[in-house]
């Protein structure tokens, strides 16, 4: 499995659900590696990251294939989460 790379931010709710979905996504996975860099903490990771403005932002190997978008329902999130899923099992 390739790996995910998830950009969050402390106490946004968007980041909140997409940490749900994790949860409940990756019990259908084997040998999850995910890394978390939270913006404001790890400032000089994010800023590797320059594709994208909303969190959170998931890439697989450093593509961006999620970047959540205000008024995102959690049925959104949890189907985007899937497709990073997907993409880091191919």
């Amino acid at each position: 499995m390739k790996k995910i790379t998830l950009i969050k931010m402390e106490g946004c709710p968007y980041c909140a659900a997409a940490f749900k979905a994790i949860d409940e996504v990756k019990k259908n996975y084997s040998a999850t590696e995910i890394e978390i860099i939270d913006e404001n903490l790890q400032p000089k990771l994010a800023e590797k990251f320059t594709d994208y403005y909303y969190v959170p932002s998931m890439y697989v190997d450093g593509k961006k294939i999620y970047e959540a978008h205000p008024g995102e329902s959690y049925a959104e999130c949890l189907a985007n989460v899937k497709k990073v899923f997907e993409a880091a099992i191919q």
